[in-house]
């Protein structure tokens, strides 16, 4: 198994990556939210001069955000700093898009963007479209030290529903998803490969990346102790926010059956009760996402939610937990940090979980 640990990209995050690398971590993970953290390239452009052998991966690039040929310029520009340890995770903009109160980007779009990607990110020819226009476009200058299109930049792909499994396994080298039910997780896998199978690729390789949190617990502290809803609450109410649409707004989208009943508790008595008018309630409900607890959130976190969602407990209940996950076909635990300060899930997972595996 492979570890991750998961920035809400902030600028200073190298020195972070560079104790992460000495703990054992095999990957560094940034979040691409614009109006919520740091720039994810320059962060990755600071980490990628900090750090020697660490892989740097976004987790993950909003397509639709930028258009296309700026995302792949923008990571083969790392590859340049950071030569054949980057990889781009790319996604539908559950954050990215809908703290600006927009839609997740259609998976035409994404299909689109992907193809012109990969084939720029290969060094090829893409046919670019906008509009009416359709346009083949190339890198430029592919060898006087701009970017990096020799080393192999692998893209993974964030999915949940089942046509967007499907593209992964059609389109992507690597599967991004979130859920610790080993059951959901074999029948992502399964799925997946036989996409993949469909359209005659090898899925034998392919690399799954699990977002997540968690908290090694010490020798008689409770799962509901400050210091533990402190690093696994913002990450554990996520399963509770809502999908937002125009027209639509769906509570809890990624709660499993079991908070369920939790997650409609969550929308009908926090978000539809905040003071922000609701034309601009996307702003308020992304307020502090996957750094910190809104006001009133912390009646929401229930043991349940925090087992569920997170992998806390004892060092000996997470390993088995992760060892199931393995079973399941994850090859990466990504461990989201919650603030601006990833020291203690660094030490408390390095020493007590990546050292006895």
């Amino acid at each position: 198994m492979d570890f991750g640990i998961t920035f809400p990209s902030y600028i200073r995050a190298y020195h972070d990556v560079k104790m992460a690398e000495e703990y054992g971590f095999t990957h560094a993970w940034f979040y691409d939210s614009q109006m919520c953290y740091s720039d994810v390239y320059a962060t990755m452009a600071l980490a990628a001069e900090h750090s020697r052998y660490i892989k740097l991966g976004t987790l993950v690039s909003i397509l639709g955000n930028r258009i296309a040929p700026v995302t792949a310029h923008s990571i083969a520009t790392i590859n340049e700093l950071a030569p054949g340890r980057v990889i781009l995770g790319v996604g539908s903009g559950f954050t990215g898009r809908n703290v600006m109160g927009m839609p997740p980007a259609k998976l035409a779009t994404m299909r689109h963007e992907i193809e012109v990607i990969k084939r720029l990110i290969k060094g090829e020819e893409a046919r670019y479209i906008e509009g009416n226009l359709k346009r083949d476009i190339r890198f430029l200058n592919r060898n006087n030290g701009y970017i990096n299109v020799k080393d192999n930049i692998p893209l993974y792909m964030a999915s949940n529903g089942p046509k967007a499994n499907d593209m992964v396994g059609e389109l992507a080298d690597g599967w991004v998803t979130i859920g610790l039910d080993p059951n959901y997780i074999k029948a992502g896998v399964e799925q997946i490969k036989a996409a993949a199978k469909q359209h005659g690729r090898n899925a034998r390789s392919l690399y799954t990346t699990n977002l997540t949190n968690g908290c090694v617990l010490r020798p008689g502290e409770d799962i509901m102790s400050r210091r533990v809803i402190k690093q696994v609450g913002p990450s554990a109410i996520l399963l509770l926010h809502t999908n937002w649409a125009p027209k639509k707004m769906a509570a809890g989208p990624f709660a499993p059956p079991e908070v369920a009943d939790l997650a409609k508790k969550y929308f009908n008595q926090h978000i539809k009760k905040m003071k922000t008018p609701m034309a601009k309630r996307y702003q308020q409900m992304h307020a502090g996402h996957l750094t910190q607890l809104q006001p009133g959130e912390e009646k929401y976190l229930t043991p349940e939610l925090i087992k569920t969602a997170t992998l806390t407990g004892s060092p000996g209940e997470i390993i088995d937990r992760i060892k199931e996950l393995e079973d399941a076909g994850i090859s990466n635990i990504a461990l989201n940090v919650c603030g601006t300060d990833a020291r203690g899930i660094i030490r408390e997972f390095g020493n007590e979980i990546i050292a006895k595996l």
